[in-house]
C-alpha cells in the first residue's frame, strides 16, 4: 500500500498517455494520493477530465490559469510531493530539465521539487536511441534523477524496437518499489567493478569474455537505492550509467587496477563484479598482425589480480568477491575467499540454465570467512544483488562499523 504518500504524475505528449490513467487509477487502488499536470501537447491525446476523474483532483494544465485556492501551483505540488513521476516522459521535456528550462507547469515544478524525479521515456525508437537524447539522460543520472527503462516492441508509428511506454503493472511496481526501498547504506563509500576487460593483441583484436556487466550493473544500482554512494568501474558494456552513480570506464585490466587503487582510500566496501581477464599479450603488435603460416603463439603474462591487492590493504574495509566456475564450484571458490582476504564470496556455476553470462538471472551461493554457505534458487540479478548488500550490512553489524 501507498497509503499517505503523495504522487505527482507529469504527463506528455505522446500516445502512450492513455496507458498513464490506468497507471493512476492503480495507485489509487493502492491509497496514494495522486496529483496530474498535463503539458499542453498531452491535451491533445487525453483530456485532462479523464485524469481528474481518475485522481479525484483537479488537473493543473496551464501556468497563468485563475488559481482555485491560494496557493502557487507549481511550488505547492513540488512540496506536497513525495515523487515526481513524469509518464510518458519525452525527449523535449527530458531535454528541457537537462538544460535548465523551466518554461511551463511541469518542468517548473520538477525544478522546485526535492522529492525524488522519475523519468519513464516513451517515444519512437529513432529518438530515443538519438545520442542527443541518451546523452541529456545521463546528465540527468548523473544528477541523481531517477529513469524506468523503455520496453522493445512494435511502436504506434509502425516500427520495432526499444521506446515503449512500460506496461501499467511495471510502472507501479516499479514505484512501490522506490517507496519501499531501504536507506540503510547512507554515508557508506562502495566501489564496485563490472564487466568484462579487453586486453589487445593488436589495435583491431583482443582478448576478452561474456561478461555482460548486468550483475555488476544491479549492484550498483541497489545500492545507489539504499543510499550508498557508488562510484562504479566499469569494464566496456552496453549498459545505461544506474540514477545516482559515478561511472568510470576503463578497458583492460591494467586500467581497471589503476582506477581501483586510485580510489580505493576512500571507500567503505569493495564488491569485485568484474570478470577481470588473468592474463593478457606480453607484446601487443602495433599494427594488425597479418595472417601467415597455421599457427599464431601469443605469449601471455598475468595481469594483476584487483581483489588480491585489495585484500592486502583492505584493513577495516568490507571486500566482496565473484567465483564464476563451470566446475568444482564450492572448492574454487572458497580458495579464492582464503587467498584474497575476502569477507564473502558470491559463486556461481554459469554451466546452469539462467545463471550464464548476459542473463537477466542468477543461481548464486554465499560463502563467508567462517565457511558458512547460503544457497539461492534462481533469482533476478536485482534480487540477488539485494541480497549481497544484505549481507555486508550484516558484516558491518557484525564488526560494529557504523
Amino acid at each position: 500500500m501507498l497509503s499517505g504518500k503523495t504522487v505527482v504524475i507529469g504527463v506528455c505528449g505522446g500516445i502512450a498517455a492513455y496507458k498513464v490513467v490506468d497507471v493512476v487509477s492503480r495507485l489509487k487502488k493502492l491509497r496514494a494520493q495522486v496529483h496530474i499536470i498535463m503539458t499542453q501537447n498531452a491535451k491533445e491525446f487525453v483530456t485532462p477530465l479523464t485524469f481528474q476523474s481518475i485522481s479525484h483532483n483537479l488537473v493543473v494544465t496551464n501556468m497563468f490559469e485563475e488559481p482555485k485556492s491560494f496557493d502557487i501551483k507549481h511550488i505547492s505540488l513540488a512540496e506536497k510531493a513525495d515523487l515526481v513521476m513524469v509518464a510518458p516522459a519525452t525527449a523535449n521535456v527530458i531535454g528541457k530539465v537537462a538544460n535548465g528550462i523551466a518554461d511551463d507547469m511541469l518542468t517548473t515544478t520538477i525544478m522546485a521539487t526535492k522529492a525524488p524525479v522519475l523519468f519513464v521515456p516513451a517515444m519512437n525508437t529513432g529518438m530515443y536511441e538519438n545520442p542527443l537524447l541518451q546523452e541529456n539522460i545521463n546528465k540527468l543520472k548523473r544528477l541523481g534523477y531517477l529513469f524506468m527503462e523503455p520496453d522493445e516492441g512494435k511502436m504506434a508509428c509502425g516500427t520495432t524496437g526499444k521506446g515503449r511506454l512500460p506496461e501499467p503493472e511495471k510502472i507501479v511496481n516499479h514505484v512501490e518499489q522506490l517507496f519501499n526501498s531501504k536507506k540503510d547504506m547512507e554515508g557508506i563509500r562502495v566501489l564496485i567493478t563490472a564487466g568484462p576487460t579487453r586486453e589487445a593483441i593488436d589495435p583491431v583484436r583482443y582478448i576478452s569474455n561474456h561478461s555482460s556487466g548486468k550483475m555488476g550493473y544491479a549492484v550498483a544500482e541497489a545500492a545507489a537505492a539504499r543510499g550508498a554512494k557508488v562510484l562504479l568501474v566499469s569494464g566496456p558494456v552496453q549498459l545505461p550509467v544506474p540514477s545516482g552513480v559515478e561511472r568510470v570506464n576503463v578497458t583492460s585490466a591494467e586500467d581497471m587496477y589503476q582506477a581501483v587503487m586510485n580510489a580505493y582510500a576512500e571507500m567503505d566496501v569493495f564488491v569485485m563484479v568484474a570478470a577481470v581477464a588473468d592474463y593478457r599479450c606480453e607484446n601487443a603488435a602495433l599494427h594488425k598482425i597479418k595472417k601467415s603460416g597455421e599457427k599464431l603463439i601469443l605469449e601471455l603474462v598475468k595481469n594483476p589480480d584487483i581483489a588480491y591487492e585489495l585484500g592486502k590493504v583492505k584493513g577495516h574495509r568490507i571486500l566482496v568477491g565473484f567465483s564464476a566456475e563451470t566446475q568444482e564450484l564450492l572448492t574454487h571458490a572458497t580458495e579464492k575467499l582464503n587467498k584474497k582476504n575476502l569477507d564473502f564470496i558470491v559463486a556461481n556455476d554459469v554451466t546452469l540454465e539462467g545463471a550464464g553470462f548476459g542473463a537477466d538471472t542468477n543461481i548464486v551461493k554465499i560463502i563467508n570467512s567462517d565457511g558458512d554457505i547460503k544457497e539461492y534458487p534462481l533469482m533476478k540479478k536485482n534480487e540477488v544483488a539485494e541480497e549481497i548488500l544484505n549481507e555486508v550490512m550484516k558484516v558491518r553489524e557484525k564488526n560494529k562499523m557504523y
